[in-house]
């Protein structure tokens, strides 16, 4: 039967087909470590207690109509003060949108700025532009990043891009890497920018920058920098991407907030009325309440990045270990996030029964019936199948279960000849 060119031509996420194989063969009773999801285990990494009841008092007090299509006042006055307490960015109530988790924001970003042809860049290995790129119909420039710059892109990688193009879209800490943006790199793209616009005609629609900083909170060490701290004056182009989401271990809790330029986020908002991807009233009632004492957000984040860090580190450890050991591997320090950057230079070997590792997905699937462990492929976030670039994702497992994937990974590696 027919459908719209758009849905016929629209690419699946590979991340959820790996995801239903590894639920499909743990149906059937194999034991699978899950590094693929950018989620987290709850019963590991639960929400903080006070959400939780904040969250259960509002269902009991029946606030369950719609919230205001920019989300509750409440809320978005408490996530003013926290940008200005956090990050010293003042953006009033009136320049914030709350939505379901960032997803729908991100969508509306393009939406809102991008019409058909027009030029949208990013950095391949990053999560999803290239799809919101398609729903959009835009032309879409990726720009492949090197191992030699922790996957992020440079000024120079950016420059020969800019030119005509309407949005910018970059991340920081990175999925699926881990990795973030030091105050140089990022002032140097800043500049980039701010060259472009001046470039620009009254009548020509601007560069954009849209910076999602959903797991901003969650650093080892390093500083987070964004783009309005390093250069004020892009303030009138720069929409930022945040939320509880991850910083809260709350994915499913569904609260994101965009922010930036009010024309912006007042199309934003107006879309969105027409897609309904509001937060639930209670969860944005609820997060306001636990946002109104600074320390609720600070204590939670401190022991669950700390928590996260241990993960992370006994995971690259791991790595660094098989490294040590001869095996054609590779792993890049963790800086942020819930993900580790890894390499398994194996694409080309034969397996024990005499099939050939063809491509990145191939090594996936392997991995996943011979050493019962699952990664996402760089190919899931841009790159080629060639690539022998992997993320792992540690929020679903314990560190316990990190040390006992570790061997299995070890043997099905070395059986590959």
């Amino acid at each position: 039967m027919k459908v719209s060119k758009l849905a016929a031509n629209l690419i699946g996420s590979e991340i959820v087909k790996i995801g239903n194989e590894v639920n499909d063969l743990k149906a059937k009773g194999a034991e699978i470590a899950n590094l693929t999801i950018g989620d987290l285990n709850s019963n590991l990494y639960p929400i903080p207690a006070l959400l939780k009841e904040e969250i259960q008092k509002a269902y009991q007090n029946n606030l369950t109509n719609y919230p205001p299509a920019n989300g509750l006042l409440s809320l978005r006055q408490e996530v003013s003060k926290d940008l200005k307490n956090r990050w010293n960015l003042d953006y009033s109530p009136n320049d914030i949108l709350i939505t379901a988790g960032s997803r729908p924001l991100i969508y509306a970003v393009y939406k809102t700025i991008v019409d058909e042809g027009d030029k949208v860049v990013y950095p391949t290995p990053s999560w999803n532009n290239n799809h919101y790129a398609y729903l959009t119909s835009a032309e879409a420039v990726e720009v492949k990043t090197t191992e030699e710059n922790n996957f992020l892109p440079t000024a120079d990688d950016l420059r020969p891009h800019l030119g005509g193009a309407v949005l910018l879209a970059l991340c920081s800490p990175l999925n699926p890497t881990g990795t973030m943006f030091t105050k140089e790199q990022l002032s140097s793209i800043c500049e980039l920018v701010l060259e472009e616009n001046k470039k620009r005609g009254e009548n020509e629609k601007p560069l954009y920058l849209m910076y999602d900083q959903i797991y901003s909170n969650l650093t080892f060490g390093a500083q987070h920098v964004d783009p309005v701290s390093l250069f004020p004056e892009l303030k009138e182009y720069t929409i930022y991407i945040d939320g509880i989401s991850k910083c809260l271990a709350a994915t499913g809790v569904r609260v994101g907030w965009g922010f930036g330029p009010a024309h912006i986020l007042d199309k934003m908002k107006a879309l969105l009325t027409h897609v309904g991807a509001w937060a639930p009233k209670p969860e944005q009632e609820a997060t306001a309440k636990f946002f109104e004492n600074p320390d609720n957000v600070n204590v939670f984040v401190e022991d669950f990045k700390g928590k996260l860090e241990e993960s992370l580190k006994v995971l690259h450890g791991g790595i660094q270990d098989l490294k040590q050991k001869g095996l054609a591997v590779e792993s890049i320090e963790p800086m942020g996030a819930l993900y580790l950057t890894i390499k398994l230079d194996y694409i080309g070997k034969t397996k024990p029964d005499g099939s050939v590792i063809e491509n990145s997905s191939d090594l996936v699937f392997y991995l996943i019936n011979d050493a019962g462990v699952a990664l996402v492929p760089f190919s899931a976030f841009g790159e080629a199948k060639s690539e022998p670039w992997f993320r792992a994702s540690v929020g679903g497992l314990a560190v316990d279960e990190i040390k006992v994937m570790l061997p299995k990974l070890e043997n099905a590696l070395n059986n590959l000849k």
